[in-house]
């Protein structure tokens, strides 16, 4: 009963790991989305406090509206921040982020309308907060249309409560940024959320595309199996009934049964030879692929005669590093390469270390790496040193004539399906 909890926690901490690494991989598109909120709410502090500067107004109500603006800003940062982490089903207003925003919001805004005597200047921050809400797609859509024809709206007020009076450049300069900063927050957070849709598809379409080869798998190994045993047990059915009166023709289908369970193990040896004969290119780009697809920062060294080296010794170690990789891996970066040197192919794989890696460098999956190693009279290096996890499998140009595939078969598929 224990392990069902256990096991929804650990798949509840994966996918957060993974999630983690979607935004992570898509980071420097995020902080250009945040960069340009943050710059439109800057200038909107600093249009302010020029505009109560140039009404000529005493250094106490210069110094407010500069505090609370500031505050405001401030307070619009966490908020914009939290967005980031958003998920599909996040309430609209989780207070411990939107609070501070809320409240800070409506001091900036009494303080710089009053100051200002502009309308446009006391809703602004009100408005604001309420654009980096939770909000729906479509909800949101309608949301900031009604603020920019409100921000409009009170603009054409201003502007005629004050005709004649002079208007000042600055506050022409704030009632323009205040119209457009709803526009540009909307627009911002959605090409976010764009992005971020995009890249959990591609993690969708890299996991869409292991289940489909793993059903390829089970569909041929049901038809090659069923087929035989079909055969089989007809044949058997048929000596048992035979062997009473004609123990010679009894003995015909036993043999004939004989030889039908030869043909599945040779059918079955067959395709997971075929199975696990993958060009290490693909092998290579598969890998690429697949790590990229978590978040993970790839680079791989790929030597231009790749095709000659030894597929069926490297490509299990390929695969199984590689899911190594994404389950003990720090998720930031990765290199990969296959060189041949001195009569030898060289396949080296190095990551950075992720928290939950464990300390030694013992594990079942390094001891079934060092094992195909050593069947293709190769060796295993493993080293860890300055956070950096590094895996180097050699083996010779020439390999030598494989091992008989019934033991390693099974295995060797669940690694080309897990990786």
């Amino acid at each position: 009963m224990s392990s069902q909890p256990e096991s929804a926690a650990v798949t509840a901490a994966v996918e957060a790991r993974s999630a983690l690494r979607l935004t992570r991989s898509i980071s420097v598109t995020w902080w250009y989305v945040a960069s340009s909120v943050v710059s439109f709410e800057l200038a909107i502090v600093v249009f302010a406090v020029a505009t109560v500067v140039d009404a000529g107004f005493g250094g106490a109500l210069v110094a407010a509206v500069c505090v609370s603006a500031l505050l405001w800003w401030l307070a619009t940062l966490h908020p914009l921040l939290e967005y980031r982490r958003r998920t599909a089903d996040a309430p609209l207003v989780v207070w411990r982020h939107h609070l501070a925003s809320f409240v800070t919001a409506a001091v900036f805004g009494l303080v710089a309308g009053i100051a200002t005597g502009q309308w446009v200047a006391g809703v602004l921050p009100l408005v604001q907060a309420l654009m980096l809400l939770n909000w729906p797609p479509g909800v949101r859509l309608r949301m900031v249309l009604a603020a920019t024809a409100l921000l409009v709206a009170l603009s054409v007020i201003d502007f005629r409560l004050v005709a004649g009076e002079g208007d000042s450049a600055n506050g022409i300069q704030l009632a323009a940024f205040a119209i457009l900063l709803p526009p540009v927050t909307v627009s911002s957070l959605w090409w976010w959320d764009v992005l971020v849709a995009l890249d959990r598809a591609r993690t969708s379409e890299a996991k869409l595309a292991a289940t489909q080869e793993r059903l390829r798998l089970a569909t041929d190994v049901h038809d090659l199996q069923g087929h035989h045993l079909q055969v089989i047990a007809l044949q058997l059915e048929l000596a048992e009934r035979l062997m009473p009166r004609d123990p010679d023709a009894g003995m015909e289908q036993l043999r004939a049964a004989r030889a039908s369970v030869d043909d599945a193990r040779q059918g079955t040896r067959d395709l997971a030879t075929r199975f696990r004969s993958v060009p290490l290119s693909d092998e290579l780009a598969n890998a690429v692929d697949l790590l990229r697809a978590a978040g993970t920062k790839v680079e791989a060294t790929v030597a231009p005669d790749a095709s000659l080296a030894p597929a069926s010794a490297l490509g299990p170690v390929i695969r199984e590093t590689t899911t190594n990789v994404l389950r003990h891996g720090g998720g930031r970066w990765a290199r990969l390469s296959l060189t041949r040197t001195d009569g030898s192919w060289r396949y080296e794989i190095a990551n950075d270390v992720g928290t939950d890696a464990p300390e030694n460098t013992d594990g079942a999956g390094l001891d079934g790496i060092a094992r195909r190693a050593s069947e293709a009279a190769g060796n295993l290096e493993v080293h860890r040193a300055d956070r950096t996890f590094t895996v180097v499998v050699t083996v010779p140009a020439e390999a030598p004539a494989e091992a008989p595939a019934e033991a390693p078969a099974e295995d060797t598929a669940g690694k080309k399906v897990a990786g």
